[in-house]
């Protein structure tokens, strides 16, 4: 970098001495080092007697100097380096004509953060060279981790490389503190502060090392990115697929065009063996800052005091190289745009451009500038992006272990109701274990979607789904997969992924088959069962009675009736003779091959998808009757029961295979049977045809998760997989999932797990049944010709037969006439037989009375012996 500095200094004295009276006088001190910068400035100051100080001095080292000579305080320094702290104002008593040139390094770190927030990377792992500055190195990692956090990010760990200077065997150190980086999960790599030298170094022992390949992120700063033009092939080599960040000057300019064309002249000759001789930010900044101590001199023409001219420095201002140049408050006024990088091929690419004031754009034209906020959301500018290794996608910037050999240990439960979620099947002949299942299925599918490589070994764990939970938490397990319900206990242990299946509680029971017998009746509603009565008789009548003169089948009430039933399914012999009967007999045909279709239709759906009502309605009723209810005893569902639903212990059954519920229900061993949504699914799925139904409402639960030990995934309400806490893994599965779900491959494997049930689930249905409303225009139009009929048919018998008629009616009115006199006849005989029976009664009993007083009195004895007999006989 000083090479580059000394050329454009250089350049831009020779060009003010060829345009002005005054002369301008470089004189040039090799530092040799960072550490010696305060002692160059000294003797620069003393020695030579200079009027103004340009070079990568720092703040601290120039007021070291301005300390030990007095004269330093009143020398402007021109300042090309970023400062290795930030600083609210750079104008002190000490040193009231600093001017710092550089980028202030809290606009690295912002510029950083913004690139970090863009790929989303949680975790970040600092590199810096010291700087001789315990402070200011602490400094850089609390700016960074505050401005990290404004981006949901945080420092992973760091790493702290001393000044290249003070190593012997700088590689070793290199390569040992790589490898301690290489251990640990973390795969995004910020260099924050470092010269071109050392970040060399590090670049070339992280290619030996492996730490280039797929997944690996390297951010590099400006004081790297800004020299890439002038280097040569070797470091762009080490360094692809790096992005970084650079400040961004404009290269179309005619006189950015003629010093570039000076530059690179001056510097071929003096530096033949450099391979790249294009001017880097730095040279553009050594020239702009020679040129405002030459403007300051041209301004005050002639003799001045130091006082003055360093006065005039400090309130330069014009347009320079690197754009505006304003030295008020001892900084650079305009803010800074930054070109973002990326290191491909034989040079770099420019992906997006970024500034304080817009963040990241395509294009720097913009007609409303605003300020902007630091947030992780992304703005999709960057476009492709080629990182280490050639992968396009961007990485995922974490790794379970950097030990290739180490396998995730994943427990899944082997003692699991419902094999067709995790099915542990062991091989004896072949000594080997067969994990499978849907919820198997999930996982391996959404690790597929990683965009990074996760070595696992599924380990059947032989216990209850909390036991699998909380060896997850001891770190026993590095996860779990499985069909593992979310609840709030649990999660205060390990964290679970975003859910891949929904997840309630449901009731299973058996169905009431009370009302089966009287099934078929239910095929036409009541209504229409009436209305099809009502009006098959009334054809049928009018038929009869059409016919009964003209057919000599049809004349008697049997006959009518017969005609009713056998009519129905088209047996019918009687022949039909009356053009009018058969003009209503024809419609009423049409109907009934229309009705009989319906029925039997309506009646086949109804027996192929069963209409029952649950035997138990819900919950209440099991507790009210202390019913004995069964369970998955491995899952969490019998302490649900007892602390959210308040079933007694004793009434719950614990139940571990799917195949025993129905032998339970059977059995009377049980009233309900309590799953999971999922696991319902399957039961109803594989036993629905065999008399089982959902009842009740369904209890929301959190769902299947994987569990993990580690932060691996957000909370949420359904199933999902464990991890344990502080581990970015569960988010990376967790946005796999949410991937499969949106493109419908759960929805798919879910099918394919029960595609081989054999019946469904039945749904009941209220006003099952067909009515008579689609019928009701054929009833109309058969009703309507069959009153018609009738009508006719009783005119022509009332026209045909009216002689027969008044006779008919002649002789019963003469009949009733000789009733009536033979009846006043016996009424008037019947009256004088009585009258003469009323005169003769009293004489009569009194004759009697006389002779019954007279016998009494001449046969006393007879009457007593009578007396005494005849209670005797009774």
């Amino acid at each position: 970098m000083g090479k580059q500095q000394k050329v454009a200094m250089e350049i831009a004295v020779q060009e003010f001495n060829h345009l002005s009276c005054s002369k301008l006088v470089l004189k040039i001190k090799n530092s040799k080092g960072i550490s010696t910068q305060a002692v160059a400035a000294i003797d620069l100051a003393q020695n030579e007697e200079v009027i103004a100080i340009i070079g990568t001095i720092t703040h601290n080292e120039a007021t070291l100097a301005s300390e030990i000579n007095k004269k330093i305080k009143n020398i402007p320094i021109l300042s090309l380096t970023s400062p290795a702290a930030p600083r609210r104002e750079l104008l002190s008593p000490l040193l009231p004509y600093f001017i710092q040139m550089g980028n202030d390094i809290s606009l690295h770190i912002q510029c950083i953060a913004a690139i970090v927030g863009e790929f989303k990377w949680q975790k970040v792992t600092p590199i810096y060279e010291l700087n001789n500055g315990i402070s200011s190195d602490l400094a850089i990692l609390i700016g960074l981790s505050y401005t990290l956090q404004l981006v949901s990010s945080e420092i992973d760990s760091y790493l702290a490389l001393p000044p290249l200077s003070t190593l012997s065997d700088p590689k070793s150190m290199i390569e040992h503190k790589l490898n301690k980086l290489k251990r640990k999960s973390n795969r995004v790599f910020l260099i924050v502060q470092s010269s071109l030298e050392m970040a060399n170094l590090v670049f070339e022992k992280a290619k030996q090392m492996g730490m280039m390949e797929k997944g690996y992120v390297w951010v590099i700063p400006e004081g790297v990115a800004g020299l890439l033009d002038s280097v040569n092939s070797s470091v762009i080599f080490n360094m692809q697929g790096a992005i970084g960040f650079k400040t961004h000057h404009i290269e179309m300019s005619e006189t950015f065009r003629q010093f570039k064309f000076k530059y690179r002249r001056r510097f071929a000759l003096e530096y033949t063996e450099e391979e790249s001789i294009d001017p880097s930010i730095f040279a553009v900044l050594s020239y702009d800052a020679t040129w405002t101590i030459a403007q300051a001199a041209k301004k005050l023409q002639g003799r001045f005091s130091q006082e003055e001219f360093s006065e005039k420095i400090l309130s330069s201002d014009f347009e320079g190289l690197s754009g505006k140049t304003s030295s008020r408050k001892g900084k650079l006024q305009e803010s800074p745009t930054f070109s973002i990088i990326n290191v491909i091929g034989k040079s770099y690419i420019e992906l997006a451009f970024w500034s304080p004031v817009i963040g990241f754009s395509k294009n720097l034209v913009r007609h409303q500038l605003m300020e902007v906020t630091v947030n992780n959301d992304s703005t999709g500018v960057m476009g492709v992006v080629h990182w280490p290794g050639g992968l396009l996608s961007v990485p995922n910037g974490w790794t379970n272990s950097s030990n290739e050999a180490r396998l995730l240990k994943i427990g899944v439960p082997a003692q699991g109701a419902f094999n067709q979620f995790v099915n542990v099947t062991y091989d004896q002949s072949r000594n080997s274990t067969s994990i499978t299942g849907f919820s198997i299925d999930v996982f391996k599918a959404a690790v597929k979607r990683l965009p990074y490589h996760l070595p696992y070994v599924f380990v059947p764990f032989h216990g209850s789904y909390d036991e699998m939970v909380e060896q997850v938490h001891k770190k026993e397990f590095d996860a779990a997969v499985g069909d593992t319900e979310i609840m709030a206990y649990r999660y205060r242990l390990v964290e679970f992924t975003q859910p891949y299946v929904e997840s309630g509680l449901d009731m299973v029971v058996t169905e009431d088959k009370s009302k089966q017998t009287w099934m078929v009746w239910k095929a036409f509603r009541k209504e229409m069962w009436l209305m099809m009565v009502a009006m098959h008789i009334f054809v049928g009548f009018v038929i009869w009675f059409i016919e009964r003169e003209v057919n000599a089948e049809l004349k008697g009430l049997g006959a009518m009736l017969w005609f009713l039933v056998t009519v129905i399914f088209y047996a019918h012999r009687e022949p039909i003779r009356s053009p009018v009967a058969r003009a209503v007999l024809g419609p009423w045909l049409f109907v009934i091959f229309i009705i009989t279709t319906s029925f039997g239709s309506s009646l086949t759906t109804m027996m192929t998808i069963s209409q029952l009502e649950p035997s138990v309605l819900d919950i209440q009723t099991l507790q009210r009757t202390n019913a004995m209810v069964g369970c998955n005893g491995n899952s969490f569902i019998v302490r649900y029961l007892i602390e959210v639903l308040k079933f007694k212990p004793e009434n719950i059954r614990r139940i571990n295979s799917i195949s025993d519920y129905p032998a339970a229900f059977e059995n009377k061993d049980i009233k309900a049977a309590f799953f999971v949504a999922p696991h319902a699914k399957v039961f109803l799925a594989k036993y629905s045809c065999k008399g089982f139904i959902k009842a009740g409402n369904t209890f929301k639960l959190g769902g299947f998760g994987f569990v993990g030990s580690s932060p691996l995934c957000h909370y949420s309400i359904m199933t999902c997989m464990v991890f344990p806490k502080s581990n970015t893994l569960a988010a990376d599965i967790s946005e796999a999932l949410l991937t499969m779900i949106e493109s419908g491959e759960t929805e798919q494997l879910e099918k394919v797990m029960l595609s081989t049930a054999s019946c469904s689930p039945s749904d009941s249905d209220e006003n099952v049944g067909l009515g008579f409303q689609p019928f009701l225009g054929l009833f109309y139009i058969c009703g309507t010709i069959a009153g018609l009929g009738l009508l006719y048919a009783m005119m022509c018998l009332v026209v045909k037969n009216v002689e027969t008629l008044m006779t008919h009616i002649q002789v019963p009115l003469a009949q009733l006439r000789r009733i009536w006199r033979l009846t006043n006849t016996f009424l008037a005989q019947s009256y004088s037989k009585l009258q003469l029976r009323r005169r003769i009664s009293p004489a009569i009993e009194t004759r009697n009375a006389e002779e019954t007083e007279s016998n009494r009195e001449q046969n006393p004895a007879i009457v007593e012996l009578n007396v005494i007999m005849v209670p005797h006989a009774s």
